[in-house]
């Protein structure tokens, strides 16, 4: 199994890049945030969850090992696969813990294949989950989870508006932190 790969970053579609090892090139699918940060051209650690199946071998890459765990923990939810799994994973943890807390499913159901009874039934694992690995939903870095930078009413009327998670995300972490809800969603309209 490979648990880590250093080398030169290559991007390749949104959510996929190669990692090229001495020379050999390792296609792995990364959460689509994750492949925003990367910078094309320069030397990465990405920790690596190895998926096989009789059918398949595919590799996926977190930048930490706390978001590895979080995929790998998401698998273990009965009706949760890889492709759905890595778009919870592009969701910032800080988000997925004030969903938990506050019970909401409206963020997860912004997230493409997920409709609001699965989201419910998602809530309550991810909570157990919280409960049994909280580690899992620390910021980078270690230390106490921090309130999450994005605004969830925000999130929630881009969502009703049809934007799947990952593009709202990307769209409200560029907008600076002193505006209203409301400022935020007509920001985030006019640069989608």
């Amino acid at each position: 199994m490979i648990a880590h790969l250093r080398g030169t970053i290559l991007k390749l579609a949104p959510g996929e890049v190669t990692v090229d090892v001495g020379g050999v090139g390792y296609r792995v699918a990364v959460p689509t945030d994750v492949w925003g940060d990367l910078q094309e051209g320069t030397e990465r650690k990405i920790e690596i969850f190895t998926y096989v199946r009789e059918d398949r071998f595919d590799l996926f890459g977190f930048p930490d090992r706390k978001g590895r765990a979080l995929f790998a923990r998401l698998l273990d939810i009965p009706g949760v696969g890889p492709k759905t799994a890595l778009e919870i994973c592009a969701v910032p943890r800080g988000l997925i813990g004030q969903a938990i807390r506050e019970q909401d499913p409206a963020l997860l159901t912004a997230i493409k294949g997920i409709g609001k009874k699965t989201a419910e039934k998602l809530l309550l694992e991810l909570k157990a989950l919280e409960e049994k690995e909280p580690h899992i939903f620390e910021g980078e870095g270690g230390g106490k989870r921090k309130e999450s930078p994005y605004d969830q009413d925000a999130v929630a009327a881009l969502a009703a508006l049809g934007y799947d998670s990952s593009t709202i995300l990307q769209a409200l972490k560029a907008l600076p932190a002193d505006l209203t809800s409301e400022q935020r969603v007509a920001a985030a309209l006019r640069s989608l």
